[in-house]
């Protein structure tokens, strides 16, 4: 490993792609004649093969968690504070695993993707995913690793969503579920939220319908409103006066409608960064499956019913200041979990950083989760 990376990283990394070659049906009914994943892995997977862990991403993450794709890359994975060497999901004592996922835009088949039927790019003919639908294609790929039960399933916002799908639909191929600023359904404000989002891009001169992948203009413009309406909602109140408060751009009001604000700029930086490697068709198809998510409608409601068969235990995680999932979200799985007698650990984080705190070195967020995962190592090293 280049001598500039740093020493707890796991270091230079390269995604692998993998293909499966037989139908695969979506919870909407519509069927795929194989597809491809995209997936990254950090350190060794023991004799056993006990010691795997699965990361769930987030929206608008991807496969690369830890780690750097060159020796020179100036950017980690999204989570590499977390993952590696003697870090908190520790790669000398686990091997991870984290896949883009189906529908994604970082590689795995996707509306990007061509239709083989028609050797155009799916656009909006890509099937509508559902959070079922992500975790069947990760069974496949844990098939595929040959790898029978997780040691466990972890994932921040949209990935604890996953992490608690898998508990409920595959019970019996993981050991732990870590549920992180998550929530077993999306509210009314978030479900608005997100068609506002979509409306955006959809609204776009140049969506065309979704069929703008060969086109000089993709709807940028629209996905770069969606990203920063999405940006507002990722941090508090709080964390957005502390940065930014009322500062202006030149120390001076210009009495225009250009960005004067040095928030207004940083919504529009982190709007323009989203665009070059994000997939506007790839947005509408992850908010929309979050909107759908909800385990408990099978059951009319009763979130109880529906976790009674789990068999992992459970850590939950949320932050004071996450407006978007409020800890009320994660009390109720905690509850429905207890409702149960399950075995369930919660962390409730004081911490101003609203729901990006789960990708932060908050010191009572670090110390929580770091003694969880030694809980779980201590049955790898013991089993």
């Amino acid at each position: 490993m280049n001598n500039c990376l740093p020493k707890n990283s796991v270091g230079v990394v390269t995604p692998v792609k993998w293909c499966y070659e037989h139908d695969f049906t979506f919870k909407c009914g519509k069927v795929l004649s194989g597809f491809e994943l995209v997936y990254e892995t950090y350190g060794q997977l023991n004799n056993n093969r006990s010691n795997a862990i699965l990361i769930c991403h987030a929206l608008s993450g991807d496969h690369h968690v830890a780690g750097y794709h060159s020796e020179n890359d100036k950017k980690a994975g999204w989570w590499d504070n977390f993952i590696g060497p003697g870090k908190i999901i520790d790669t000398n004592r686990f091997f991870v695993v984290c896949s883009n996922n189906l529908g994604g835009c970082s590689g795995s088949t996707g509306p990007s993707s061509i239709n083989p039927a028609t050797n155009r790019h799916y656009g909006l003919d890509f099937p509508l995913v559902t959070v079922e639908d992500w975790v069947k294609g990760q069974a496949l790929l844990a098939d595929y690793l040959g790898i029978d039960r997780w040691a466990a399933v972890i994932g921040g916002s949209m990935g604890g969503m996953q992490s608690l799908r898998w508990a409920i639909d595959y019970p019996d191929r993981l050991s732990h579920a870590l549920v992180i600023a998550a929530t077993s359904r999306l509210s009314t404000q978030n479900i608005a939220f997100n068609e506002v989002a979509r409306r955006a891009i959809m609204s776009d001169p140049d969506f065309a319908n979704g069929d703008y992948y060969d086109k000089e203009n993709k709807p940028e413009q629209g996905l770069m409103l969606a990203r920063m309406l999405g940006h507002i909602t990722y941090l508090s109140d709080d964390a957005m006066r502390d940065k930014f408060g009322r500062e202006l751009s030149d120390g001076r009001i210009k009495f225009g409608y250009d960005a004067e604000f040095e928030v207004e700029n940083y919504l529009r930086y982190q709007g323009r960064k989203f665009v070059d490697f994000f997939d506007a068709n790839t947005y509408l198809l992850m908010t929309k499956a979050l909107d759908y998510f909800d385990p408990a409608v099978d059951a009319d409601g009763d979130l109880s019913a529906v976790l009674k068969d789990v068999q992992a235990k459970f850590f939950v995680a949320s932050f004071t200041s996450d407006w978007r999932f409020n800890p009320s979200r994660s009390r109720e799985i905690v509850k429905a979990l207890l409702d149960n007698d399950k075995d369930v650990s919660y962390l409730e984080v004081e911490a101003e950083y609203g729901h990006d705190g789960f990708l932060m070195k908050i010191p009572q967020y670090m110390s929580g989760m770091s003694a969880y995962m030694e809980r779980i190592a201590a049955e790898v090293e013991c089993g």
